[in-house]
């Protein structure tokens, strides 16, 4: 069955609560250090010198793939260098380039990144699952929006032009948002003044409900991929694919009473594990910017992924705030030209009613004020915490990223091989994905049709007519890779330390 990378889905749980997950495609990033995965594979080797022979492969493999990108991350990184928003400018102008070829170069550098970008597993987020990550609240509780007019609308727009994607964002013109790997954050707290808005939000849900006016408020604004239908626990059983299912617990979804509400309360919240956000600001009358920003973040909450959106907007009151407002206005309006037509008028009475409306606004404005003060703390800590790098730090990582991915997917590939003689593309798939289960507790779709591809660049490992693989012995297959140049200097250094 097609679907989508991400689905919201509703279950019910054995106590019969509704429990919101969220079901996210298996990606194919290798979660496992190099270093570790190198010696546990050379551990379930059973003679020595095949161990000290494989370890020499898993350096000598690492090398020559090192080689294979240097050149093109030397391009990348060079073309980068123009295009820098904090030194870039100045070195265009040394260049003395022209426009046109200003153009040129900076969609070279785009297709070089993006290119990183897919090697290193990053994949484009979609309207899709961009809405289902914004379905909920987690820890921000304010609208944010991106002030559109502060952002470039024509390098992403030419790029994707000439360069077609398939369900990209209504946004990628002015940014694309790159994300690769989930994780979880869970947060502990009373979140008393949550809990209060959140029995006042609904009371006015309910109360718009009645008066069929809900369909004229919404919290977040909506965007034009298409709805996801929610899956019940029996469609999920039964669909043959390769997902993980994580767990929304938000505050909107639980029964709040007053034991509750003085409580600590656990949420929950699925995490991108990286977000890379590539975009450039738009240009004034006086100034053209060619400065192209690339932001690399960690472990952001999926509800609060706004936090790493560029040129943000102030934000202002919620929709529902207004409601609330206006609703206590008019209810107090309508209680105090009660009191005035009585036959007696209680000044006490106006005045309880007054002060109840005036208390209720200053909570409004005050929770906004919290929300504000919450939403600053956070853009703060995204900025020293979450973020990673930028610009060139982020770059170089994901260049290292590249290879160490590259290296871990054919060194698996090789000792499924050669642990079980020939296989075809399928057994060696599955073979793979039990490995990093079994042997590391790890979940992978792994990209068997890559890792292939490469062994066969390399020269160790054969396809037989009927399509089986088959690789080579170890001690051939570090012959026909041949000593590195990297083994040389270090050689040459240790007998540098040696002679005396």
């Amino acid at each position: 069955m097609e679907h989508s990378s991400f689905e919201e889905v509703a279950k019910k749980s054995a106590e019969d609560r509704n429990k919101e997950v969220i079901r996210i495609e298996r990606e194919s990033v290798i979660p496992i250090l190099k270093p570790k995965l190198f010696m546990t594979l050379a551990n379930l080797i059973k003679h020595s010198s095949d161990r000290a022979e494989f370890l020499k492969l898993c350096k000598r493999i690492e090398y020559t793939i090192r080689a294979w990108y240097l050149l093109q991350f030397e391009d990348m990184m060079q073309l980068y260098s123009l295009f820098d928003p904090v030194s870039g400018a100045q070195k265009l102008e040394q260049q003395g380039l022209t426009s046109h070829e200003i153009d040129v170069l900076e969609q070279n550098f785009l297709r070089y990144l993006f290119e990183v970008m897919k090697k290193s597993n990053f994949k484009i987020a979609t309207d899709d699952e961009i809405n289902v990550a914004l379905s909920g609240q987690y820890l921000l509780n304010l609208p944010i929006t991106v002030n559109e007019s502060k952002l470039d609308n024509k390098l992403l727009k030419k790029y994707f032009e000439a360069h077609p994607f398939n369900d990209l964002p209504d946004f990628h013109d002015k940014y694309v948002i790159f994300r690769r790997g989930i994780g979880i954050d869970r947060t502990t707290d009373y979140f008393i003044m949550e809990k209060v808005d959140m029995l006042i939000a609904r009371f006015w849900s309910y109360l718009l409900k009645k008066l069929r006016l809900d369909k004229l408020i919404s919290k977040r604004p909506k965007r034009h991929g298409k709805k996801l239908d929610p899956k019940k626990d029996d469609d999920i059983k039964s669909e043959d694919c390769q997902d993980d299912v994580y767990e929304r617990i938000r505050l909107e979804n639980m029964p709040l009473s007053s034991g509750t509400l003085l409580s600590k309360t656990l949420i929950q919240e699925p995490t991108f594990d990286r977000i890379i956000v590539v975009y450039r600001r738009a240009s004034s009358y006086s100034k053209q910017e060619r400065g192209i920003f690339v932001k690399h973040f960690r472990n952001i909450p999926m509800a609060d992924m706004e936090i790493v959106l560029p040129e943000k907007k102030n934000p202002g009151l919620t929709p529902m705030d207004w409601v609330k407002f206006l609703g206590t206005a008019i209810v107090g309006l309508v209680a105090v030209l009660s009191s005035l037509q009585a036959a007696t008028t209680d000044l006490r009475v106006i005045g309880a009613i007054l002060s109840t409306i005036g208390g209720y606004c200053v909570k409004t404005y005050f929770t906004f004020q919290q929300n504000l003060a919450a939403y600053q703390n956070m853009i703060t800590q995204s900025m020293y915490d979450k973020q990673l790098d930028s610009g060139k730090g982020t770059l170089l990582h994901l260049c290292d990223d590249v290879i160490q991915q590259e290296v871990k997917e054919v060194m698996i590939a090789f000792f499924i091989l050669m642990e079980q003689g020939k296989a075809a593309r399928q057994e060696l798939d599955q073979g793979c994905e039990e490995l990093i289960r079994e042997e590391f507790n790890e979940t992978c779709n792994f990209d068997v049709d890559d890792a292939v591809h490469k062994l066969e660049k390399l020269g160790i490992v054969t396809r037989d007519p009927i399509g089986r693989y088959q690789c080579v012995g170890l001690k051939r297959a570090n012959e026909i890779i041949g000593v590195t140049t990297e083994e040389l200097v270090i050689k040459a250094k240790q007998g540098n330390i040696t002679t005396p």
